[in-house]
């Protein structure tokens, strides 16, 4: 999901990643649950979708991010695992098939707070993750207090950091 720039920096893009992750390590606060009712909505159409995941914790994304502190698999540099409030475009993308203008009333006024960082398998970024709370229902009826985690895995579905496993 990262871009390069023409510094040479990584940029992240406004785009929901799906999380999945491999290595053993720290497993983050809440119990988490695969959530593949938000892929039609948040993952792109077609082959490219099947790279997604989508999980779900009731943990706050404060609550999350420390549980994920000490997780030697994922990536720090620079802005990445630091929560920002965003408006609903910025914080879920372009590439879903979710209906914007139903997403930006059921948010109103209130900002989701947004986290985003890689996962690191073997030396390797393998996923980009997505972590955004409060986060909608899947008919975007409601916004629920726990956090979403949407993960892009790179290097396909089998390699990853697989986060039920962990």
């Amino acid at each position: 999901m990262g871009k390069y720039n023409p510094e040479g920096r990584v940029r992240w893009t406004p785009v929901v990643l799906l999380v999945a992750v491999a290595a053993p390590s720290a497993q983050p606060a809440g119990a988490w649950r695969e959530a593949p009712e938000f892929l039609p909505l948040f993952a792109p159409a077609g082959a490219r979708g099947a790279a997604y995941r989508a999980y779900v914790s009731p943990a706050d994304l404060d609550a999350v991010l420390r549980g994920l502190a000490a997780d030697p698999a994922l990536l720090r540099v620079p802005g990445a695992w630091r929560p920002l409030p965003l408006l609903p475009a910025d914080a879920f993308g372009q590439t879903g098939r979710y209906d914007r203008g139903r997403l930006l009333r059921l948010y109103g006024a209130t900002r989701a707070r947004v986290a985003r960082g890689a996962c690191l398998q073997n030396g390797r970024v393998r996923e980009a993750w997505t972590l955004i709370s409060p986060h909608p229902d899947p008919e975007l009826r409601r916004l629920e207090r726990g956090t979403l985690l949407l993960v892009l895995r790179y290097d396909g579905p089998k390699d990853g950091c697989d986060l039920l496993h962990r």
